[in-house]
């Protein structure tokens, strides 16, 4: 049988073709004209995300989208009040939206880089009830339904904890209302969408707080602390503590949120304590 032959000048060509093959890695443009190989990616990463932050615009969808769009803050999502609610994109999941500003949650400041923000057209306050307490916009079925299924997809994608689906008022109380006490958190809860608490519990401590007395403020100021709240200093003016205890109230006692501390707001308070891990922790096997 006869030998295959190969000259020397086509076995290295040959070689080289091989060469060229294996560097044949996903090259992805860099600065200064680098080429930067993405064949290889580490196991051991996770989302910059770590929260979601929910506001209303106040004001109707075609203003809201051009201050979003062209002005000096912006959000990722607008959910307007149309039939059937539409969603816009307006900046890009991987870049920080100018939405939440000076903002604090679970230990974490200034939160624009670590969220995604979502407004949704509402109005907010729109005058005065009969007993002198705002009247607020309220939000349409079908933004609702919009809202629920983008957070849970958000949720879902960058892996934020019930925990640290907030409103803007949660995240800076002494400036913020948004969304308001008519948004419908404890729905949202029931559909996996946000954290809440456990009733029976909190009626129980409540009916407790109301017959033995209310806990003390340092106590207060430790537990609002531990599910996620920036509380002022222990001598800051009263007004900005309730301001903090009025966010609290917005979000898990909307019925009432005069700022004042009551029997059903501390069982409230305490059985959220009781039934939900740190906010701000997020999934630590990627930190």
């Amino acid at each position: 049988m006869t030998r295959p032959f190969l000259s020397r000048p086509l076995a290295m060509l040959g070689l080289a073709g091989l060469l060229v093959l294996q560097g044949c890695a996903p090259l992805a443009p860099g600065g200064r004209g680098l080429d930067i190989d993405t064949s290889i990616s580490a196991r051991s990463q996770g989302s910059r995300v770590r929260f979601i932050v929910l506001h209303y615009t106040v004001s109707e969808s075609s203003r809201a989208l051009g201050t979003l769009s062209q002005g000096e803050v912006s959000s990722h999502y607008l959910v307007t009040d149309d039939e059937p609610a539409r969603i816009y994109r307006l900046v890009d999941e991987n870049r920080a939206a100018w939405h939440a500003g000076q903002s604090e949650w679970g230990g974490y400041t200034w939160l624009n880089r670590s969220s995604i923000g979502i407004e949704i057209v509402n109005r907010g306050p729109v005058g005065a009830a009969a007993d002198g307490t705002p009247a607020w916009q309220p939000y349409r079925p079908s933004q609702i339904r919009a809202v629920r299924a983008l957070v849970r997809d958000i949720a879902d994608r960058h892996g934020v904890a019930p925990e640290n689906i907030v409103g803007h008022s949660d995240v800076a109380p002494l400036r913020k209302q948004d969304p308001g006490p008519l948004f419908p958190w404890r729905e949202l809860a029931r559909e996996g969408v946000g954290r809440w608490y456990d009733e029976s519990v909190a009626r129980a401590l409540g009916a407790r707080f109301a017959a033995q007395g209310l806990p003390d403020m340092a106590s207060v100021r430790q537990q609002l602390m531990r599910v996620g709240y920036a509380v002022p200093p222990a001598d800051s003016p009263e007004r900005e503590m309730q301001a903090v205890l009025a966010a609290f109230q917005m979000h898990y006692r909307p019925a009432r949120y005069d700022g004042v501390l009551d029997a059903e707001t501390a069982g409230v308070l305490a059985a959220l304590v009781a039934s939900s891990g740190p906010a701000g922790a997020g999934d630590a096997s990627a930190w």
